[in-house]
């Protein structure tokens, strides 16, 4: 596994060979994607030349967001995935193999049976295109109960219930992304973590509890920089990653105000010494 740079987590907008340039000048081994940008750089000056950006930087690509909007109205829906075998393809010539996102713990319009159907439905065929194109797809599970007890009816918010979806879907890629927030506020350890096999973990997303909240307490868009509180057990959890041997992307993903304050220097630079300083305290 490898300590990767996702410039939006941390509030930084920056096009592909910006992000680039950050992740070279930062010390981070890896930097994600915009796998819409990506298909449009392969079309304008080919794979070898788009491959060539990372090369010349040291840098290797990361993981990419799914780009489908499932969650809206049917036209929505159909008008990504009208656009995804595009850019799977390109993904797929990048060896881009990395997908995620992120299931809603809840609805205020459907039941918990009719979300389920609706996310198997519309994400199977999704998964599907995927997986011809040799892509891995991760869900994350969202573990924060503030977040659930928003709605009328609450959903998938734990592993297990995400295993339950995966399944549903049924393709032979699909995975998590495993984030430390929601494996601690879904009342998972590392020891769960370690129950999964290195190919169900696509993506992983590190950061740290607000100092002195309670588990149940805890908001879903206050969190602060990986080791920072030491309200979660990284070392833990990453020593359960690292026994499985997953080998992809490890990302900070803080929601910190200070930080998207700072100007984008600064704010890569903190980050980058925050994941370096959670490396060393785990002896990767």
């Amino acid at each position: 596994m490898y300590i990767c740079l996702n410039s939006a987590t941390i509030g930084v907008k920056a096009d592909l060979r910006r992000s680039i340039d950050l992740a070279s000048r930062h010390n981070f081994p890896g930097v994600d994607v915009s796998i819409v940008e990506i298909a449009d750089l392969v079309d304008e000056m080919g794979k070898d030349s788009t491959q060539s950006l990372f090369d010349d930087a040291g840098v290797r690509p990361g993981a990419w967001g799914f780009p489908v909007n499932f969650r809206l109205d049917e036209g929505t829906w159909e008008e990504g995935m009208a656009a995804l075998p595009r850019l799977a393809q390109a993904a797929q010539s990048l060896k881009l193999n990395r997908c995620y996102t992120y299931i809603i713990p809840g609805h205020d319009e459907l039941t918990f049976e009719e979300n389920f159907d609706l996310h198997a439905n519309r994400l199977q065929p999704a998964a599907q295109i995927l997986a011809d194109h040799g892509i891995r797809f991760g869900l994350e599970w969202v573990g924060t109960k503030e977040f659930r007890e928003r709605y009328k009816y609450q959903f998938i918010h734990t592993i297990d219930g995400m295993s339950e979806l995966n399944s549903a879907i049924g393709t032979p890629n699909m995975g998590y992304l495993v984030d430390i927030f929601h494996v601690e506020n879904s009342y998972a350890t590392a020891d769960d973590v370690r129950k999964l096999s290195k190919e169900q973990v696509v993506y992983v997303h590190v950061n740290d509890g607000e100092a002195g909240v309670a588990v149940d307490e805890r908001k879903d868009n206050i969190r602060d920089l990986p080791g920072y509180t030491k309200e979660l057990d990284l070392t833990g959890f990453l020593h359960a990653l690292r026994d499985i041997g997953y080998d992809g992307p490890v990302v900070a993903e803080p929601f910190n105000q200070r930080l998207r304050d700072l100007p984008d220097e600064e704010a890569v630079a903190e980050i980058s010494t925050a994941m370096h300083k959670m490396w060393e305290a785990a002896a990767l």
